[in-house]
């Protein structure tokens, strides 16, 4: 065993011991979505409040960003601590298991979806862009955006994740295999979601996860021939900043705890991750799109202007501008704008991901604004035309096109992290629903 947990540290892996709740909590209610989804919609997680009422729920111990702005944050923090440990004391968790869980997730976007719950080595992790560590960080990381959930992890009794980590298994191996592997047994949940179904298998025979070291050998293989030395196995498909908070706390705590026994065996030097196949049929990488608040169309117009190649013309509607920008087999590089209703399909020479020459314009641009400026992120269409004519707010949309997800890795590789929301994994509700937990104390 100890040689088998070896070759899995090499490869940044830990087994964890995975914390569930008994059977008698609804899991639909305890299962939510992660923190960093609907940032802009309140009515969303009002809407979740409404529904998981005094149930146990993973909605205690997180921290939904579109709160983190208001008032009374600390004491949102002290509630969400005093609800881990009354989880603990109240006897809303199942015994501890050692394992690695099997998961197969369906959404009303695709049939099936694949991972692996585990724990993986902060050890092996950096998210500035120019350390080159096993575990890497594939967009940009605002430094800024990382003291609360900072807070919310010192402290914290237990971690629960929304963390996803890529592997680039092209002939899609060691997933399925582990599946056929786990639907020998019985799953330990099976529930319906806000955002689909998911079902969860353990995996707690040292069979198995002599499986996974023998096969993430193989894909460490591969790695160090396309990219060379030192090896980069994994990128961050999701949960970047959340990543990165939990390795800016574990270096937080080793300073703290320097020379004492067993400080490199502390639960917080790991964080609980899911690992997927790039190549997964049912992962879909799809456009982050902008929003520029306080802007007016003229103004945006004459930003984009700025970018090589640039050309612009008038479409009819949102659903003629969807399918051009969409269009996969364009020639150029090909924008949308849509602003009072008006709409615009903005074409230029940009070469590779549109966001590595857009990013930086609306930066400068925001940055010489006032306060009444800003950007959002929007995931899917339909929510950036809803946010354009919102008279609430109003804004002028930037419409993103298709995202290839096949040179990920080498882009990463080669380049360091992309300018941050280059990319999502799938629609909003296809993320991450928070389920096990792991002790970090």
């Amino acid at each position: 065993m100890q040689d088998l947990q070896q070759r899995l540290a090499a490869l940044g892996i830990a087994i964890p011991e995975i914390m569930l709740p008994k059977s008698e909590v609804d899991l639909q209610k305890w299962a939510v979505i992660a923190c960093d989804q609907f940032t802009q919609d309140r009515a969303y997680w009002a809407g979740i409040e409404g529904f998981v009422g005094e149930a146990p729920s993973t909605l205690n111990l997180i921290f939904p960003e579109i709160y983190i702005g208001d008032p009374g944050r600390e004491n949102r923090i002290l509630n969400i601590h005093q609800a881990m440990n009354t989880y603990l004391s109240n006897g809303i968790f199942a015994a501890p298991r050692q394992g690695m869980v099997y998961v197969e997730r369906a959404t009303s976007y695709r049939r099936s979806r694949r991972g692996l719950v585990v724990a993986a080595d902060l050890e092996q992790y950096d998210w500035k862009g120019d350390v080159r560590r096993l575990i890497r960080t594939s967009e940009g990381t605002v430094a800024e955006r990382l003291p609360p959930r900072m807070a919310v992890r010192r402290g914290a009794a237990l971690e629960c994740s929304h963390v996803l980590l890529l592997i680039e298994d092209e002939d899609d191996v060691l997933l399925p295999s582990l599946g056929a592997r786990a639907r020998g047994d019985s799953p330990v949940y099976h529930t319906p979601l806000a955002g689909g179904m998911i079902s969860g298998w353990f995996l707690n025979r040292e069979t198995d996860w002599a499986y996974l070291a023998e096969r993430l050998e193989v894909l460490a293989q591969k790695a160090l021939g396309r990219y060379g030395d030192p090896l980069f196995l994994y990128a961050v498909g999701d949960g970047n900043h959340s990543l990165a908070s939990a390795k800016a706390v574990w270096e937080e705590y080793k300073i703290l705890h320097a020379g004492e026994e067993g400080l490199m065996d502390h639960p917080s030097r790991y964080a609980l991750v899911e690992i997927e196949n790039l190549y997964d049929p049912g992962i879909g990488f799809e456009p982050i799109h902008r929003l520029l608040l306080g802007a007016d169309t003229a103004e945006v117009l004459t930003l984009l202007s700025k970018l090589p190649g640039f050309t612009c013309r008038a479409v009819q509607g949102v659903e003629e501008l969807g399918v051009l920008v969409g269009d996969e087999r364009a020639a150029k590089t090909r924008l949308g704008l849509i602003g009072d209703r008006e709409y615009m399909l903005i074409e230029s020479d940009v070469q590779g991901l549109a966001t590595d020459h857009l990013q930086p314009l609306l930066d400068g641009f925001i940055s010489g604004k006032g306060r009444d400026y800003g950007i959002d992120y929007i995931h899917g269409y339909d929510a950036l035309f809803g946010r354009t004519y919102d008279s609430e707010n109003p804004g002028v949309g930037i419409l993103l096109p298709p995202v290839k997800k096949g040179g990920l890795f080498k882009t990463v590789a080669a380049h360091g992290p992309l300018p941050r929301k280059s990319f999502s994994m799938g629609e909003a509700q296809e993320k991450r629903f928070y389920l096990e937990c792991r002790k970090l104390f």
